[in-house]
């Protein structure tokens, strides 16, 4: 188990390592968390896994799978220029393949080496509510035994992390005790997503960040939409958030607030895709929307 990002040593532009797909048409992947970043004025170094020509959720897509040992070139090449350590973070979302998986945490431990103080946040996309899994057989599994135990922060959606923790959410307890369990494996910041249980209230919706600090949740209006995309830009701004203020209440606020105007934009304009460019002005200055309360069990 290795210590949480110290909070309060604060880094006001924060370089990031991101490793994800990408698509020409929408916001997925890192379409959908580099122009966040680079929008709160972080520098990001985008390596693609994929591009496509849109994201999976229309049911046909164009467009090339890298091959891991063409990514790993790609992450070399960076390396060549000296200049992984000054990455302050690695961030990661849907990994298809173990061997997709084994060339980011490659790239984590030579950030890592490199700068110890780099920390490695990990989406670990798998499935949500309504859907089951989505990824390959074998994913969820090495994800959880692989992956996850090598992270510092990790963003699963409530379904996720009952995976991960092998137990049920159904109340503040339950679901803290699932955190403790994957906090257990090894990250010490747990950001968990879409959180409903019996004791949200109608029409709202949890999001809960744990450290070792504490734990704190925000509520939510829950909007009739669940667009593709939307984990991907809420895990970046989490990252970003948490390195630039040193505390996850904090960042958990910031992060609800911008993805809720996202999201609200999106249902108003009536689209599939989300409203990044719409929404910018509350992705650079979070609106103080909802506050981040402890969380009571």
């Amino acid at each position: 188990m290795h210590p949480a990002p110290p909070v309060g040593a604060t880094i006001s532009r924060v370089k990031i390592l991101s490793i994800q797909s990408s698509v020409a048409y929408g916001h997925v992947g890192n379409s959908a968390a580099v122009f966040p970043l680079q929008r709160l004025g972080h520098e990001v170094w985008p390596v693609l896994t994929v591009h496509f020509s849109n994201h999976t959720g229309y049911g046909a897509w164009r467009g090339p799978l890298l091959a891991p040992a063409d990514v790993a070139e790609v992450i070399a090449g960076i390396e060549d220029r000296g200049v992984l350590g000054d990455a302050d973070a690695v961030l990661s979302g849907y990994q298809g393949d173990p061997a997709m998986g084994a060339v980011i945490l490659d790239a984590v431990e030579k950030v890592k080496a490199a700068n110890p103080d780099a920390v490695y946040c990990c989406d670990p996309v798998m499935g949500d509510v309504g859907r089951g899994m989505f990824v390959r057989p074998g994913i969820p599994e090495y994800m959880r035994d692989t992956v996850v135990p090598r992270a510092d922060i990790v963003t699963p959606n409530q379904f996720e992390l009952e995976f991960l923790a092998g137990r049920a959410t159904d109340s503040p307890r339950e679901l803290l005790e699932a955190v403790d369990v994957v906090r257990g494996m090894g990250p010490r910041h747990v950001l968990v997503t879409s959180v409903l249980h019996g004791d949200v209230p109608d029409g709202s919706l949890e999001m809960v960040a744990v450290s070792d600090e504490g734990a704190w949740a925000v509520t939510t209006p829950l909007l009739p939409i669940s667009p593709n995309g939307a984990g991907d830009v809420t895990a970046a701004l989490y990252l970003a958030h948490l390195l630039t203020t040193g505390s996850p209440a904090t960042a958990l606020e910031h992060t609800a607030a911008a993805i809720f105007t996202v999201l609200e934009a999106t249902l108003a304009a009536g689209t599939r895709e989300i409203q990044l460019i719409a929404a910018q002005d509350a992705i650079a200055d979070p609106p103080k929307r909802f506050a981040a309360k402890p969380y009571a069990t």
